[in-house]
């Protein structure tokens, strides 16, 4: 006598599947079928486990068919018998492959991000700028295109050492950026593990020390002596970028802050140019005495006053561009000098040819001078003397003949 047909399993058929109307049917071996109210059908299988009822979604049937349902619902089925939750299974699953999605982003991916993420929190905007251009230039061909998880000591070697020696300068701020995008990757969780691109106790083991490798680069500076002369063939010259070159070198202040200076900053009555934290490298309020000279630049501005910038630029709105100061070197013909390198020459200057204090010297330049406590106890910023200071160093620029420095150097002595 033949057995009957089993129907604890596969109880449905494709044409029944397709026919049902609202209702939940079983297909056996804890496989249903769910037909809503609108006729949408979808597969969900139940279990119990631990004493829980549990129910799975597989998914709707017109995406997955009755034989894919029964296969899913036979995977549940061995999970289960080996004690583990088909539920959990799955989520564990999808959170690995989110995991791998998410460390498939590339180094430059990351790059993009950390540097967009610290924009403006740079006060230069051309900061932005060379954080692309490095890591472009230098790491876009080595591991730009690769996961930021597959970037180590190898390839951040790989990346540095054609330029460690030859451009140490750039090098060594390439190797900074990219343990910040690696720092900022792990953060984020694209990345696991130690930063091979970290210095102290890694990399400075595999590279010398740049101080070993590479001179270090000064700006060319004039010979203090022949400053006289320079400024006398300065002022010959014409147009707003001669101006700000003069008014950059009476004041000693770094280029950027002559092109970037405001008519607010400045306040005539009392000779005195604020320059705010954020426009100081240094992130510091910094206040620069005016000689009498250097108010007779601001005189001359005034005159042809635009906008909210004592130098303003060819655009509308803009300051002077950082080029206009090197143009009137060259057109001096003097291409051999860089505008910082006068803050030098103001430096060698006040060392060689007077008495001021070493402080009083650095302040000037906006220059850290000591330590924490040592500024602690400095309150001041020694303005008056700097005042003294910088009316010396504008009648040095307009001496043509070197004998008058010993007599700066006698009354500040006295």
């Amino acid at each position: 006598m033949a057995r009957p047909h089993d129907r604890s399993h596969n109880r449905l058929t494709a044409l029944a599947v397709s026919k049902k109307g609202r209702g939940l049917y079983h297909d056996g071996g804890g496989l249903w079928l769910q037909v809503g109210p609108t006729g949408s059908k979808s597969w969900v299988f139940r279990f119990m486990l631990n004493g829980r009822a549990r129910g799975m979604g597989l998914g709707p049937f017109h995406t997955i068919g009755l034989a894919d349902a029964r296969a899913a619902a036979l995977e549940c089925r061995r999970l289960l018998l080996a004690k583990i939750d088909p539920i959990d299974a799955r989520h564990a699953k999808q959170a690995g492959e989110a995991l791998t999605a998410v460390r498939s982003i590339t180094f430059n991916k990351c790059a993009a991000k950390y540097i967009e993420a610290h924009r403006d929190g740079w006060r230069n905007p051309k900061h932005a700028e060379q954080w692309v251009n490095t890591l472009e230039t230098y790491c876009g061909s080595v591991f730009g295109t690769l996961p930021v998880q597959a970037v180590d000591t190898a390839l951040v070697l790989s990346a540095l050492e054609p330029i460690w020696k030859t451009k140490t300068t750039t090098a060594t701020r390439l190797r900074g950026r990219i343990e910040n995008v690696l720092s900022w990757a792990t953060v984020h969780g694209y990345r696991e593990g130690e930063n091979p691109a970290r210095w102290k106790g890694h990399l400075d083991q595999l590279l010398a020390r740049p101080s070993k490798v590479a001179t270090v680069e000064h700006h060319a500076a004039l010979p203090h002596r022949e400053m006289g002369a320079f400024m006398a063939d300065l002022r010959k010259q014409e147009g707003i970028g001669a101006a700000a070159l003069e008014f950059a070198i009476l004041t000693a202040a770094r280029s950027g802050e002559v092109r970037g200076a405001t008519w607010a900053e400045i306040d005539v009555d009392a000779a005195l140019w604020t320059i705010p934290a954020a426009r100081m490298k240094g992130g510091r309020e910094h206040r620069v005495p005016l000689s009498a000279s250097a108010l007779a630049v601001l005189a001359r501005m005034q005159e042809k006053r635009q906008g909210a910038h004592v130098f303003p630029g060819a655009k509308e709105g803009k300051p002077l561009s950082d080029m206009s100061l090197t143009a009137v070197l060259r057109r001096m013909e003097r291409g051999d000098l860089t505008a910082h390198g006068f803050r030098s020459t103001f430096r060698d200057w006040a060392s060689d040819c007077t008495s001021y204090s070493r402080e009083v010297c650095e302040m000037a330049l906006a220059h850290a001078v000591g330590n924490a406590v040592e500024a602690a106890y400095r309150r001041g910023d020694l303005f008056e003397k700097r005042r003294a200071l910088m009316d010396d160093w504008q009648r040095h620029c307009e001496t043509t003949a070197p004998g008058n420095v010993l007599s700066i150097n006698a009354r500040v002595a006295a």
